[in-house]
């Protein structure tokens, strides 16, 4: 077998049933029996594609044997399955809030800057001039607000550190990339286990934030450039590569990794990643790589 075809139901431990899993394999051009990576959650099933049939049509066809059922699905090579380098986003990705929309509170102005937000995310604006904007709208805020917003507001994506750890015990290295404030990234990946972080830098002057953002803005470009600068400094194959984020800043380098993956993604990343988690935890880009509930740290 060439490919696998990888189940996750994290949220419906339900919906693997022995007849739902007999229509998946019934879908897939020579499907071998599914291997349970997660009893009852997340299982793989390894398939040979035809030559005229694209892998892209066997996860289709899963999808629908799969009847819109809270499952994830993502068909891959079998070949450099285990990455070696993660490159991962960090808001609405590692962490689950948005860091700027949560500073924007502390100034009454979070509606309006998470519309900023949002837009930007969405594709519909340009990230550098969105990301201008909305530290224009902060001058004046307390730099304290900063250490406040981590402490109260921000929160660890379930299976965070678990995807993070388990990667780097088994010899990956693991990057942040953020088109947001080196303030939080450093203090994220210090508490998640990133090897590295890179972000922007909020200026502060007398005590308060100036309104102003480092130049230049790191953004779309960056992350891509940091997955081809890591990769050659690695020395490591497309394929070895990892990609993780849901905006539209982070799908250029989700399109040049090996394996990218939309994480409940805006539409406009999901509609392009070769692979998409809807549904789940991060644990999930761990089975996507077939790693057992034994084999993952944390």
């Amino acid at each position: 077998m060439s490919h696998v075809l990888t189940l996750i139901a994290e949220t419906d431990p339900q919906a693997l049933t022995a007849a739902r899993l007999s229509d998946v394999c019934a879908a897939l051009p020579s499907a071998g029996a599914p291997d349970w990576l997660a009893p009852g959650r997340a299982c793989d099933i390894a398939f040979a594609p035809m030559p005229e049939v694209a892998a892209s049509h066997a996860e289709a066809q899963a999808r629908a044997a799969l009847d819109g059922l809270a499952v994830d699905v993502v068909a891959q090579p079998l070949a450099d399955r285990r990455k070696r380098l993660l490159v991962a986003d960090m808001d609405s990705t590692i962490i689950q809030q948005e860091c700027i929309d949560e500073i924007a509170d502390f100034a009454g102005l979070k509606a309006q800057v998470a519309g900023i937000t949002e837009r930007a995310m969405r594709g519909e604006l340009v990230f550098e001039d969105a990301l201008r904007e909305r530290v224009g709208l902060l001058q004046g805020l307390p730099e304290s607000v900063l250490q406040q917003v981590f402490d109260e507001r921000i929160r660890l994506t379930p299976g965070a550190r678990e995807l993070v750890q388990t990667m780097r015990a088994a010899g990956a290295t693991c990057v942040l990339v953020s088109g947001g404030f080196t303030f939080f990234t450093g203090r994220i990946a210090h508490k998640v286990g990133f090897d590295l972080d890179q972000a922007n830098m909020l200026e502060i002057a007398d005590g308060a934030l100036t309104g102003r953002v480092g130049e230049p803005i790191l953004g779309r470009d960056a992350k891509l450039e940091a997955l081809r600068r890591l990769q050659h400094e690695r020395e490591l194959a497309r394929e070895e590569t990892l990609a993780l984020g849901d905006g539209a800043n982070d799908l250029a380098m989700i399109k040049e990794a090996g394996l990218g993956v939309a994480f409940h993604a805006k539409p406009i990343v999901a509609a392009e990643a070769a692979a998409r988690i809807d549904h789940g935890s991060l644990r999930a880009v761990l089975y996507l790589q077939g790693y057992r509930d034994a084999e993952i740290v944390g």
